[in-house]
C-alpha cells in the first residue's frame, strides 16, 4: 500500500483489498507503519481532520492503510470492494456506535469473517500534536479495548477527546453513511436545527437553545404555579367569608349539644336499674330450678340399684344357656357319628348285593358269547367248502404289477418335470420382482422431481396432470416441462443447467406444433387459469450441431465439457436449448480455469462459461471496443438434482414384458403336466385296486383256515371258564345278615342319643324362656330412668341458661354502673356525696350509689329519655356544615391567606427574573441562528439556481416563544411549473432527495466548523444532469481555502469531470492479483509512469 499526494489531480490507487489465503497456516501480511503527514502539508489541515486511517482485519480489509488530503477526498471503487468499510472505520474508530452506519447493532460483526480481532486506528490532526486513537475489537467478548498515543484508556476519555475537536459522527450534517443517506430527508425541522447548530453554529448557540428551552419551561412552571396559586387564594377568602355565618351558628348548635350530654349522661343510670331489677328476677328462677334438679336425682337411686340386681340375674341364666347349647352340641355330633355307621352298613350291603348281580351277568354272557363262537365256525367251514382254486391268479397278477411299475415311472418323469417346471417359475418370479423394484425405484426419483415442481409451480404441476390425461387432444408430441425431461449424467453438474436456463424455460411445456400449443393454453391458461410457460422447439434439430470450438482445444484452460454432454433430453427439448441457450457453445471448467481466467477471457474470447463455481459473461463494449467481463456466484441447484435414466427404464419394462410371457408360458406347461399326472395317478389307482381284488382272491382260502383255528381255541377256553352261581349265592346272603345284625344295634343307639338331645333342647328353652322375662323388666326399668334422665337434663340445662343469664345481667350491671360513674366522673371506690343522692339502692357488687341531683329535673324512664335526645339531636342536626373546629379552622385559614399572599409574591419576583434571562438568552441566540440561517439559504438557493431549480432554507418558527419546536425547513422546486415544496421523504423522488441533501449539506461546507464531512454514495439517485452539477459544486466548495476535510465515496463518476489540484483521488482495488502492502510503492509507480510519458514523444 502507498500513500497518494494530494497535490495530483489525476486518480492515483491508494488502498488495496485482498482475500486471506485459504491455507490457515499460512501469515497474515504484516501491517506497514505509517508516520503524520510532512510537515509541508500539515499546513492545509484543518485542526483535527483525518491524517491517516489504518485497518486490520475489518470487514473486507486484512491490513489497509489510508492517507487523505486535507481537502476533498474522492473514494472510487467498485460496489463491494471495501469502500464504505472506510467509512465505518472512521466511525468505530472515533467512538461511533454500530447503530450510526446502520448495518450492525454489534461491534464484533465489522471483525472480517475468520477472525477473532479486529483493529482500527485513526490519526487526527492537532497543533499540539497529532492524536492517534486505537480501537482494538474481540469478537468472542464483543468488546472494544481503547488507546491513545498508544496508551490504553477508556471509551469515555476517547469521547471526550473527540468532542473536544468538535467531531460529530452521530450528526447526519457532519456524517452521512451509506445506509443513512435516506435518513437525512427523514429528519423532522427540529432534529434538522439541532443537527446544523451542532454542525456549524458557534459552541454557545446549541447551548442557548438548550438554555432557551429550560428557561421556557421553567417559565410556564412557574407561570401555572403563579396562576394555580392566585386561584387558591381567591377561593380560601371567598370561603371564610362564607364561614362568617357559620360561626355564629356554632354556639346556637353547642346548647343543643349540652342538653344531649346529660341526657346520655343520665340514661346509663336508668338502665343500670332496669337491669338490676331483671338480674333479681332471674336468679329467683334459677334457685327454684335447682331445687327441682335435686328432687329428680334422688328419685333415681332405687331404679339404678334394681337395674344392677336384674343385670346380675341376666348373666347367671346365660351362662346356664351356654352349658345347655354345648351338651346339645356333644349329644349331636354323637348322632350323627351313628348315623354315619348305619349309613356305611347300607353301603356295604348294596355292595354285596351288586357283586352277586355282575357274576350272574357274567355266566350269562358266557353262554351266549360260547353259542355265538360255535356258530361263527360253522359258517367259516361252510365257506371254506365252497372256495374255489385260486392256483391260476398269478399271471393276471404279474401283468397288473409290470403295468403298474410301467405307470408309476411315468409319473415320476411327470413330477420331475412340475418340479422343474415350478423352480422356472420361481426363478422367473424373483427375476420380476427384481425388475419391478428397480422401476419403482426410478418411479420414486420422477415423483420426487415431481413433488419439487408441485411444491414451487403448482400451476405448472397441475397442468402436468391434465396433459397426462389428456395426451389424446394433441397431434404430436407434447413434452412436459424442460425440468422433467432432463436427466443429469452426474448430479453435482445440476448446479451448471440451473444457473444457465431461467426457472420460467425450465417449467415451459416443449411443443412441436404451434396448432397444439394453442390448444394447450387455451385449456390451461383460459379456462383453468393456471399460470404456465410454453416454448416450440424448432423445426430444423440444433440438437446435434458441433461446437465452434473443439473441446480439446479447450482441455488446457480446465473446461471437461459442454453443458450440453452433461445431461440427456428428448432431441426435440434438447434442439430447443441449444437454439436458445446455446448449451452446445457454453463450456464448463474447474478451479483450474478460475486462476487463468484472465488468459481464458483473452484468448478464448468465449461468450459464456463456467467455472467450478462461478459463471462469467464476456461482452465487447460497442464504443471503446474493450472486453468487459462479469462474473456471478452460482446458486445451489434444487431441481435437477435426482436423475431418471429413461432409456434404461424402457429397457426394464420390455425385459419385464418378456419375463411375464416366459411366466405364461411355464404356467401352460403346469397345467398340461398336472393333468397328465392326475390321470396317471387314476390310472395307477385302478391297477393298485385290481391287484388288491386278486391278492384278497388267493389269500382267502388261508385266511378262513387260520380264523377257524383261532375260534376252535376261544371256544375251548371259555368252556373251561366256569362258575358255581349257587354257592356265591350262599355267602353274599351270609354275609348280608351278619351286617343287619350290626345295623340293628346302631339304630338302638341312635335311638337313646336322640331321646338325651331332645331332654336338653326342652331344658334350654325353659332357661331362654326365664331370661327373656328378666330382659323385659330390664328393659321396663331402664326406659322409666331415660324418662327421668331426660327430663333432669331439661332441668339441667334450664338450670345452666338460668345461671348464665343471672351472670351475663350480672355483668352488664357491673358495665352500667361503670360507664354510670364515668359519666358524673366518679371513681371506682368513690361513693357519691350526699346532696348528690335521692336513694341508695342495693347493688350487686356491694357498692352503694346513686344518680346525681342533677338528673332530678330529667325524665325517669328510657323511653321518654330516647325520645327528648331524638327530638335534640333532630334540632342539632338542623345545623348541618357545623362542628367543633370550625372557628379554629376559620382562624388557620385567616393565617393561611396572609402566607399565600406573601409567597405569591415571591414568585412573580422570579417569573419576572427568568422572563428577563429568556429575553437576554434569546437575543444572544436568535439574531446569530437568523444570520445563519440566511446564510445557509443564500448558498443553498444559489447552488439551487446554478442547476435551474429552485430552493430555499428558512427557520420554521410556530410559536415564538416554543423554543422547542424551532426548526429549520427546506423548499425545493426542480420543475418551473411547480411550486415550492418542502422536502419530505415521500414528495420528491429518490434523485431529488439525494441532490437536496448534498446541495445543503455543501451550503454548510463553507460555514462549517467541524474539521471534517464524510457523505456516502449520495450520488447514486442522481440522473447524468444532476450528478454533474453537483459533482461541480462539491469540487468548487471542498476546494476552498480554509475549508474542512471532506469525504466523499462513490462507486462510480462520469466522464470529463472537472477536478482540482486540491482534492486527492482514492481508488479502491480488489482482486486476486493484488500487491501485498510490503511490496506495495507508489513513489516508483510514479517514476515509471513519468518515464513512460517522457519517452511516449520520442516514439
Amino acid at each position: 500500500m502507498a500513500t497518494s499526494s494530494g497535490k495530483t489531480p489525476t486518480p492515483t490507487p491508494l488502498a488495496s483489498k485482498r482475500p486471506l489465503p485459504k491455507d490457515p497456516s499460512s501469515e497474515v501480511p504484516s501491517k506497514k507503519k505509517s508516520s503524520a503527514p510532512p510537515l509541508s502539508l500539515s499546513g492545509h489541515f484543518v485542526e483535527g481532520s483525518i491524517v491517516r486511517i489504518a485497518m486490520e482485519n475489518f470487514l473486507t480489509y486484512d491490513i489497509c492503510e489510508v492517507c487523505p488530503g486535507p481537502h476533498l477526498n474522492m473514494i472510487i471503487g467498485a460496489n463491494g470492494t471495501g469502500k464504505s468499510s472506510i467509512v465505518c472505520a472512521i466511525c468505530l474508530g472515533l467512538a461511533g456506535k454500530p447503530a450510526f452506519m446502520g448495518r450492525a447493532d454489534k461491534v464484533g460483526f465489522f471483525v472480517k469473517r475468520g477472525c477473532s480481532k479486529g483493529m482500527v486506528e485513526i490519526e487526527l490532526f492537532r497543533s499540539s500534536g497529532n492524536l492517534v486513537i486505537t480501537r482494538e475489537i474481540d469478537v468472542a467478548k464483543n468488546q472494544s479495548f481503547w488507546f491513545i498515543n498508544k496508551k490504553s484508556t477508556t471509551q469515555k476519555v476517547v469521547e471526550e477527546q473527540v468532542a473536544a475537536l468538535n467531531i460529530q459522527v452521530g450528526n447526519l450534517c457532519q456524517f452521512l453513511p451509506q445506509d443513512k443517506v435516506g435518513e437525512f430527508a427523514k429528519l423532522s425541522k427540529i432534529e434538522l436545527l439541532e443537527a446544523t447548530e451542532k454542525s456549524i453554529g458557534p459552541p454557545e448557540m446549541h447551548r442557548y437553545h438548550c438554555e432557551l428551552k429550560n428557561f421556557r419551561e421553567k417559565e410556564k412552571q412557574l407561570e401555572t404555579s403563579c396562576k394555580e396559586k392566585t386561584e387558591y387564594l381567591e377561593k380560601m377568602v371567598q370561603r371564610n367569608e362564607r364561614y362568617k355565618q357559620d360561626v355564629e351558628r356554632f354556639y346556637e348548635r353547642k346548647r343543643h349539644l349540652d342538653l344531649i350530654e346529660m341526657l346520655e349522661a343520665k340514661r346509663p343510670w336508668v338502665e343500670y336499674e332496669n337491669v338490676r331489677q331483671e338480674y333479681e328476677e332471674v336468679k329467683l328462677a334459677r334457685d327454684r330450678v335447682k331445687d327441682e334438679v335435686r328432687k329428680l336425682k334422688d328419685g333415681q337411686i332405687p331404679i339404678t340399684r334394681r337395674i344392677e340386681e336384674i343385670e346380675m340375674q341376666r348373666h347367671n341364666l346365660e351362662a346356664q344357656i351356654k352349658a345347655k347349647a354345648t351338651d346339645i352340641k356333644e349329644t349331636s355330633q354323637k348322632c350323627k357319628q351313628k348315623q354315619d355307621v348305619i349309613e356305611r352298613k347300607d353301603k356295604h350291603i348294596e355292595e354285596l348285593q351288586q357283586a352277586l348281580t355282575v357274576k350272574q351277568n357274567a355266566e350269562l354272557d358266557r353262554q351266549r358269547r360260547i353259542s355265538n363262537t360255535r356258530k361263527m365256525i360253522e359258517d367259516l367251514q361252510n365257506e371254506l367248502r365252497t372256495t374255489e382254486n385260486c392256483v391260476n391268479l398269478q399271471p393276471q397278477i404279474d401283468d397288473i404289477t409290470n403295468d403298474l411299475r410301467r405307470v408309476q415311472d411315468e409319473k415320476e418323469s411327470c413330477e420331475s418335470e412340475i418340479i422343474d417346471k415350478l423352480k422356472e417359475r420361481e426363478t422367473l418370479e424373483k427375476e420380476k420382482k427384481s425388475v419391478n423394484d428397480q422401476i419403482v425405484q426410478f418411479d420414486n426419483l420422477m415423483n420426487q422431481k415431481e413433488d419439487k415442481l408441485r411444491q414451487r409451480y403448482r400451476d405448472t404441476y397441475d397442468a402436468v396432470l391434465w396433459l397426462r390425461n389428456n395426451r389424446d387432444k394433441f397431434k404430436q408430441r407434447v413434452y412436459e416441462p424442460i425440468m422433467l425431461m432432463i436427466n443429469m449424467k452426474d448430479n453435482k453438474n445440476a448446479k451448471y443447467i440451473e444457473n444457465h436456463i431461467p426457472s420460467n424455460d425450465l417449467r415451459a411445456f416443449v411443443f412441436e406444433s404451434q396448432e397444439d400449443m394453442e390448444v394447450f393454453l387455451k385449456e390451461v391458461r383460459d379456462n383453468k387459469k393456471l399460470r404456465v410457460n410454453a416454448v416450440i422447439a424448432p423445426r430444423s434439430s440444433y440438437a446435434d450441431r458441433a461446437p465452434s470450438r473443439s473441446l480439446n482445444e479447450l482441455k488446457q484452460y480446465g473446461f471437461f465439457s459442454y453443458l450440453r454432454e452433461l445431461f440427456d433430453a428428448p432431441a426435440p427439448v434438447m434442439s430447443y436449448l441449444c437454439s436458445q441457450y446455446h448449451i452446445h457453445e457454453v463450456p464448463v471448467g474447474t478451479e483450474r480455469t478460475r486462476e487463468r481466467i484472465e488468459r481464458v477471457i483473452q484468448e478464448t474470447r468465449l461468450k459464456q462459461m463456467y467455472t467450478a463455481e462461478e459463471k462469467y459473461v464476456v461482452k465487447t463494449s460497442v464504443y471503446s471496443n474493450k472486453v468487459i467481463s462479469s462474473n456471478t456466484s452460482l446458486k445451489v441447484a434444487q431441481f435437477l438434482t435426482v436423475t431418471v435414466d429413461l432409456e434404461q427404464r424402457r429397457h426394464l419394462e420390455e425385459h419385464l414384458k418378456e419375463i411375464n410371457r416366459k411366466l405364461h408360458a411355464v404356467e401352460s406347461g403346469l397345467i398340461a403336466l398336472r393333468e397328465k399326472n392326475k390321470h396317471l395317478e387314476h390310472k395307477d389307482n385302478e391297477l393298485r385296486q385290481r391287484k388288491k381284488e386278486l391278492l384278497e382272491r388267493k389269500n382267502k382260502k388261508r385266511q378262513l383256515e387260520q380264523k377257524i383255528s383261532s375260534k376252535l381255541g376261544s371256544l375251548k377256553l371259555m368252556e373251561q371258564d366256569t362258575c358255581n352261581l349257587e354257592e356265591e349265592e350262599r355267602k353274599a346272603n351270609t354275609k348280608i345278615k351278619e351286617t343287619n345284625v350290626q345295623k340293628a344295634k346302631l339304630v338302638t343307639e341312635l335311638t337313646n342319643l336322640i331321646k338325651i338331645c331332645t331332654s336338653l333342647h326342652i331344658q334350654k328353652v325353659d332357661l331362654i324362656l326365664q331370661n327373656t322375662t328378666v330382659i323385659s323388666e330390664k328393659n321396663k326399668l331402664e326406659s322409666d330412668y331415660m324418662a327421668t334422665s331426660s327430663q333432669l337434663r331439661v332441668k339441667e340445662q334450664h338450670f345452666i341458661e338460668l345461671d348464665e343469664n343471672r351472670q351475663r345481667l350480672l355483668q352488664k350491671c357491673k358495665e352500667l354502673m361503670r360507664r354510670a360513674r364515668q359519666v358524673c366522673n366518679l371513681g371506682a371506690e368513690q361513693t357519691v356525696p350526699q346532696e348528690y343522692q335521692t336513694q341508695v339502692p342495693n347493688i350487686p357488687n356491694g357498692h352503694n350509689s346513686s344518680p346525681p341531683m342533677a338528673f332530678q329535673d330529667l325524665p325517669n324512664t328510657l323511653d321518654e329519655i330516647d325520645a327528648l335526645l331524638t327530638e335534640e339531636r333532630s334540632r342539632a342536626s338542623c345545623f348541618t356544615g357545623l362542628n367543633p373546629t370550625v372557628v379554629e379552622e376559620y382562624t388557620k385559614r385567616e393565617e393561611e391567606i396572609e402566607q399565600l399572599t406573601e409567597e405569591l409574591k415571591i414568585k412573580k419576583v422570579e417569573l419576572d427574573k427568568y422572563r428577563e434571562s429568556i429575553s437576554q438568552v434569546k437575543e444572544r441566540w436568535l439574531n446569530p441562528l437568523k444570520e445563519l440561517v440566511e446564510k445557509i439559504n443564500e448558498k443553498f438557493s444559489n447552488f439551487f439556481s446554478s442547476m435551474q431549480c429552485a430552493g430555499e432554507v428558512d427557520l420554521h418558527i410556530e410559536n415564538e416563544e416554543d423554543y422547542d419546536k424551532y426548526g429549520i425547513r427546506i423548499r425545493v422546486k426542480f420543475r418551473s411549473s411547480t411550486q415550492l415544496h418542502e422536502l419530505t421523504p415521500h414528495h420528491q423522488s429518490g434523485g431529488e432527495r439525494s441532490v437536496s441533501t448534498m446541495l445543503y449539506l455543501m451550503a454548510l461546507q463553507e460555514l462549517n466548523r467541524c474539521p471534517f464531512r464524510v457523505v456516502d454514495e449520495i450520488n447514486q439517485g442522481m440522473d447524468p444532469i444532476n450528478e454533474r452539477r453537483v459533482f461541480e459544486m462539491v469540487v468548487n466548495t471542498a476546494c476552498k481555502e480554509n475549508t474542512s476535510q471532506y469525504f466523499f465515496i462513490t462507486p462510480k463518476l462520469l466522464q470529463n469531470l472537472p477536478y482540482s489540484e486540491k482534492m486527492t483521488v482514492l481508488f479502491v482495488y480488489n482482486g486476486p492479483h493484488m500487491l501485498e502492502p510490503n511490496r506495495w510503492n507508489l513513489k516508483a509507480f510514479q517514476r515509471r509512469r513519468r518515464r513512460i510519458t517522457f519517452t511516449q514523444p520520442s516514439q
